[in-house]
């Protein structure tokens, strides 16, 4: 786009906004006009990118403006005091005292008074972050889990209100901790508003989702496109009563928005900034690499949607410059770290460390660990990662078969092996989950279960405990945000009724979000039990973290330990180093003292505080770790 177009619909927009209805000029007016100033040429590049072709793209870019004021000014007096200190700091996010959790309101606290209930436990772990699952209008029982949205602007009736939510985002940010939610924003449930009028043949409505009058479409864009659900439908498109056909990347009842439509990008900022005013703090940013569509493509990772995610981001900026994305994107990890930028998402989960920390755990062998970790985990300054050990969702390997062959490790023989072991089919395995997608067809396959039955804790109590440990020593010190699924912290096993719930039969992600654990939770405490060595364990790990300003941020230097079942990393800070040591195998391993020599000979494990000496090398216990302060020799 050339100055000349900017310069004509930056007049453009500031003429609609003096139109509008006079309001006092006072710092609020004042604050967004600065930031229109600062934001707007960057805003208007992004949707000239995305829809400059038609013919009324400088309109709805207007509408778009003078929606986000309308929002700046609807937005509360305390949340713009929140954008105020988040300008002044923005990196709030990168702390080393930063820790997370994640939960089902219902299944967790009962509802949002429960959630509220447990503040002070939240406080006793030491969570700054908490992320609810979707929990907004969802059609019961195919609500895929709250991912089928029916309304962003009403909370599910049994989990509680709107005025509620808004209370206990209050409560939490009192309380140093920040929320947040899921923003599914590929699809919305076949029940919305948008998607009935759609259905009743509405043509405004109907150009909000991909519909088609017939398959001629559906087969030339099925061409490319692969299945995601093969268990709920074959292909991307399902008919719609009247006889058409939408697009559905996953659910049959969850219709894929149209983003190639301005309107569609308007209405979804509504009520992005909708929520924003509602207290929330972070938006995670659902199924990212799927917004876009194109003929004769994948339609996954398209530029356009780095392009809606940047734009929706610069829209953020005008009217609630506090709110942050987080990006959900299970895909090539190439493809992950573009998502990935401070005007575009500014955390995102991290998949493959995940999955290779499980792939770690059942090879004994932290090769591909630690190459991921010297290639892939920097990422730009004023971002970070979630790191964590399982999410709600299922486990798939997604590291890259390039990366593996390097290794001689093919990648789908080991995939094979992966999903055979953690399913417990090979012989030895440790692990108790259960296969999620199981597609012969294709051989696709992905893994469900919690944390404590992935290691094995129904039947090797000790080393599935030194394995939970093992893995979450990884997560809380790469750098980035470690993120607990709750109940974790003590252990919590799989829940095997899941399939006699209404709605949960066909989806075995059931197994691994069970209810509250009280019994486990009333043990964390007793030292006697696997909860409460867990739950001290983590709670250790937690304390030293947070005073440990080496561990604050993401930056993090490799270290071969020249023993493929030993990762090792460091994470410098302005005076000293923290050498990461962790011993995958089931036997003792040491580390060399040649390997360590160009460290001083006197350390410190700060997990326990014990001084140890470098020059005798050292030698890690089955499934051990140590953190020590090192400093050059």
């Amino acid at each position: 786009m050339d100055e000349h177009v900017d310069q004509q619909a930056r007049q453009h927009v500031l003429a609609a906004l003096a139109a509008q209805p006079k309001q006092a000029i006072d710092d609020d007016s004042t604050a967004f006009l600065r930031r229109f100033d600062e934001h707007f040429p960057e805003l208007c590049r992004l949707f000239h990118s995305l829809y400059g072709p038609q013919n009324d793209w400088l309109d709805q870019l207007t509408h778009l403006v003078l929606e986000a004021a309308g929002s700046w000014q609807e937005r509360p007096t305390d949340l713009k005091a929140v954008d105020a200190a988040t300008e002044a700091n923005g990196g709030w996010f990168l702390s080393n005292s930063m820790l997370g959790g994640v939960c089902y309101v219902d299944r967790y606290a009962g509802n949002l008074d429960g959630v509220h209930a447990k503040i002070p436990y939240f406080k006793e772990l030491g969570l700054t972050y908490l992320h609810l699952m979707p929990l907004f209008l969802a059609p019961e029982p195919h609500s895929d889990g709250g991912y089928a949205v029916s309304s962003y602007r009403e909370v599910n009736p049994a989990l509680g209100s709107m005025e509620q939510l808004r209370a206990l985002a209050a409560d939490l940010r009192a309380n140093g901790i920040s929320l947040v939610v899921d923003f599914i924003f590929n699809h919305t449930s076949d029940e919305h508003d948008w998607a009935r009028k759609a259905a009743a043949g509405d043509p405004e409505y109907s150009d909000y989702y991909w519909i088609f009058p017939d398959r001629t479409m559906p087969d030339a864009f099925e061409q490319h496109v692969r299945e995601i659900f093969p268990d709920d439908h074959p292909g991307s498109f399902v008919p719609t009563p009247d006889g058409r056909w939408v697009w559905a990347t996953f659910h049959s009842f969850q219709w894929d928005l149209n983003y190639s439509n301005p309107a569609v990008f308007r209405a979804m900022a509504r009520e992005m900034l909708f929520l924003a005013n509602q207290g929330i703090d972070i938006l995670r940013m659902d199924a990212v690499a799927f917004i876009w569509k194109q003929l004769g493509t994948t339609s996954e990772n398209l530029p356009e949607a780095h392009t809606l995610l940047q734009a929706f981001n610069a829209v953020c900026r005008l009217a609630a410059p506090s709110l942050l994305f987080k990006s959900e994107a299970i895909v090539h990890p190439d493809e992950v770290a573009r998502y990935i930028d401070p005007g575009e998402c500014q955390l995102s989960y991290n998949p493959l460390q995940m999955a290779l920390i499980w792939d770690a755990l059942a090879t004994r062998d932290a090769s591909l660990l630690a190459q991921a970790l010297q290639r892939r985990h920097t990422i730009p300054d004023g971002t970070t990662w979630v790191n964590y050990v399982r999410s709600h969702d299922d486990i798939g390997w997604t590291f890259a078969d390039e990366d593996a062959t390097e290794l001689s490790v093919n990648g789908f023989d080991h995939r094979k092996f992966l999903n055979s072991f953690y399913v417990n089919r090979f012989p030895g395995s440790f692990a108790r989950g259960v296969p999620f997608q199981d597609n012969p067809r294709t051989g696709d396959c992905r893994i469900s279960g919690t944390t404590a039955s992935l290691c094995g804790l129904e039947h090797d109590e000790v080393p599935a405990v030194e394995r939970i440990l093992l893995a979450h020593s990884i997560i809380f010190s790469t750098g980035g945000v470690p993120l607990l699924y709750l109940g974790d912290e003590v252990g919590q096993l799989n829940d095997n009724q899941y399939m006699f719930e209404d709605g949960h039969s066909a989806d075995s992600r059931w197994v691994h979000r069970p209810r509250f654990p009280a019994d486990s939770y009333a043990q964390r405490h007793d030292a006697s039990t696997s909860a409460g060595t867990i739950y001290a364990g983590l709670r250790r790990m937690i304390r030293v973290r947070a005073a440990s300003p080496e561990l604050a941020g993401t930056r993090l230097i490799d270290f071969a330990t020249g023993n493929r079942s030993v990762l090792g990393y460091q994470r410098p800070g302005a005076n000293s180093t923290i050498l990461v040591l962790a011993n995958f195998s089931d036997t003792p391993q040491t580390v060399e003292s040649l390997t360590l020599s160009g460290f001083a000979p006197d350390v410190v494990n700060i997990l326990d505080d014990v001084a140890l000496r470098l020059d005798r090398g050292i030698t890690l216990a089955p499934r051990g770790y140590v953190w020590l302060r090192v400093r050059p020799q």
